[in-house]
């Protein structure tokens, strides 16, 4: 398996620390609203990614904090008049929500920045112990010159970072890239004891900290959307790598953006989604489907348009699985001479799967992979199939499912129950010549996108493409 890495900017074979084990550190929200399409996608490209190594057996320990306490949580405490703690409590109440909708996993852990000051105190003392760090007036600053390898994330020297960042102004800075470790108590602010003065500790020491505490001083992936490339994945090199003299991470991920209608995704422009919002119109695979339907380092352009290309698309998967469910009332339970050809011959889509995901997590060749898989399908089983082959293949397109959180909804379920349940009844309204009533109950399947087919064997229905 090969991934690509942003420290070295080229793929490599994945070599965990510990055979069999994936430690894995993922930046999660700062848990002040609901989350965005943008977050979605950073979220379920990792939730994938974590699925994958375990579909190939690893054990992943995977670490999704919650940044609980920050300056955008602090102003949105003030203008709604309630306390940051409450905030979060209730904003990751609201994650929690909206991701287990979207079929994401839920982390080994979640931890919450706050629960971890006394270890962030720690880390800084020793910081300022190693001279990495200073203490101006309350506030503490990582000294960036001190660190030789600072830069190396983003392939850029400290000279042009500094050049090319909007930097705050801290004429109390020994130097204008220096960040905050510690940040100073201001009025009406939640504040913890530390030997600088009360305070609050600053974003990117919380997931250094969180990361040691739960992982190690070195962990195999450290993950986030690009956007943390520079100054968050960079600073929490520098502080973690400082400090232990040891790599924080072997390998470090990042995902890329979405554009709504070619647009950057903003407030100002008015083109501002959060996920919850697509939820009430669409089923959590049809936006997983859509997610991963470009390669996660590729940015994704979101338009209604294409959200409903991709439902089509997971409709045509579902009529696949539909249609091999409705095989399996008449199938024969005899084992047929060439079962075992085309076993073979479908299996060897698994391993083409295999291989596209091996190449750096390729969800979408992967995705192709699985409709030609279902092309093949159609073509070599029918109604006079047996049972077990019809099975076999039921079960190998749910399993190249899993791993990217799609395919796995219910084909014999309470809609399917309620579908039979009409087509029974249209059944013996046919037998009693209540033409109107079979009509009328086609009609409304329809509506719903339900089309009935009427066969030698039997009424057949299945999903409009």
């Amino acid at each position: 398996m090969k991934v690509y890495n942003t420290l070295t900017r080229q793929k490599e074979e994945f070599v965990p620390l510990e055979e069999g084990k994936v430690r894995m550190y993922v930046c999660g929200p700062t848990v002040y609203n609901l989350f965005h399409i943008g977050n979605a996608r950073t979220f379920i490209i990792f939730d994938t990614i974590r699925k994958y190594l375990e579909y190939k057996g690893y054990e992943v320990n995977f670490v999704q904090n919650f940044t609980d306490i920050d300056d955008k949580m602090i102003k949105k405490a003030q203008d709604t008049d309630t306390t940051v703690k409450e905030l979060g409590d209730r904003y990751i109440m609201e994650y929690y929500q909206d991701a287990d909708k979207l079929k994401i996993k839920r982390a080994t852990v979640n931890p919450r920045a706050t629960e971890y000051i006394e270890e962030m105190i720690t880390f800084i003392s020793e910081l300022i112990e190693k001279g990495l760090a200073y203490e101006v007036d309350g506030d503490v600053y990582y000294s960036t010159k001190s660190f030789a390898g600072y830069g190396k994330l983003s392939g850029q020297n400290l000279d042009d970072l500094q050049s090319g960042s909007r930097v705050e102004v801290d004429e109390r800075k020994k130097d204008p890239m220096d960040f905050a470790l510690w940040k100073k108590v201001k009025p009406y602010e939640p504040s913890w004891k530390s030997p600088w003065g009360f305070g609050r500790p600053g974003w990117h020491i919380e997931c250094s900290c969180m990361a040691l505490n739960l992982l190690g001083e070195t962990i195999d992936i450290h993950a986030g959307g690009t956007d943390l490339v520079f100054p968050h994945h960079e600073n929490e090199i520098a502080q973690s790598e400082g400090r232990s003299g040891k790599t924080f991470a072997k390998y470090w991920l990042h995902g890329a953006f979405i554009n709504v209608d070619n647009r950057k995704m903003s407030k100002s422009l008015n083109n501002f989604f959060t996920a919850r919002e697509i939820l009430e119109k669409y089923d959590s695979e049809v936006v997983r489907l859509f997610m991963i339907s470009g390669h996660y380092r590729t940015q994704i352009n979101f338009t209604i348009e294409l959200l409903d290309s991709a439902k089509a698309s997971l409709e045509r998967m579902y009529n696949a699985l539909t249609r091999l469910n409705g095989y399996l009332s008449t199938a024969s339970e005899e084992v047929q001479p060439e079962d075992e050809m085309v076993k073979s011959s479908l299996l060897a889509y698994k391993e083409r799967f295999v291989e596209k995901m091996d190449d750096d997590f390729n969800t979408a060749d992967a995705i192709s992979v699985i409709f030609e898989l279902i092309r093949d399908v159609n073509i070599k089983i029918n109604e006079n199939s047996s049972k077990a082959l019809i099975t076999f293949a039921m079960e190998l397109l749910r399993d190249l499912g899993s791993p990217l959180g799609i395919l796995q909804n219910s084909v014999g379920g309470t809609l399917e129950e309620e579908i039979e349940a009409l087509i029974e009844k249209r059944n013996e309204a046919r037998k009693n010549r209540d033409f109107a009533t079979a009509d009328k109950i086609r009609n409304d399947l329809a509506a719903e996108g339900i089309i009935l087919e009427d066969t030698p064997s039997g009424v057949r229905w299945s999903r409009k493409s």
